[in-house]
């Protein structure tokens, strides 16, 4: 199966830029209620992921830096704990069940390397769960 059936373009993902300050991307996090979101670099690639934890260890291990002046520390000086892979447009679901065993979305890159977009995991779930037989589509009313 095409990964691209499961994608979610960019411009429906929220993300933050490696030149957003530390207050940029708590507050964007807030407001989409995310505990991870996509970074981008200056090229339109994909840079990393950036969590909830990141940004709280950082402040806690940190000195000088709170909330009150965040807004003069760049993400790019926050170090990332894990390494979220991406994926090419062209992987298998293979990958992308692979990588969502570990990761919340599988950030996908062009064939240039630029950031496409991503899958989430509820999806990859979905699929694999289309073939179990018997097992009825649970629809959650917003």
């Amino acid at each position: 199966m095409n990964i691209a059936f499961f994608l979610l373009p960019k411009q429906e993902v929220v993300t933050v830029t490696q030149d957003a300050t530390l207050r940029q991307t708590l507050e964007k996090m807030e407001h989409h209620r995310y505990s991870a979101v996509p970074i981008i670099n200056e090229e339109g690639g994909y840079a990393g992921t950036v969590t909830e934890g990141d940004l709280l260890w950082y402040m806690k291990n940190t000195p000088g830096v709170s909330f009150e002046n965040a807004h003069k520390v760049a993400l790019h000086d926050v170090p990332l704990r894990m390494t979220n892979r991406s994926v090419r447009i062209d992987a298998d679901m293979k990958d992308l069940i692979d990588l969502s065993k570990v990761q919340n979305f599988v950030p996908v890159v062009d064939d240039r390397g630029h950031f496409i977009g991503i899958v989430r995991r509820s999806e990859i779930i979905d699929y694999c769960q289309s073939f179990i037989p018997g097992t009825p589509t649970i629809v959650l009313e917003a």
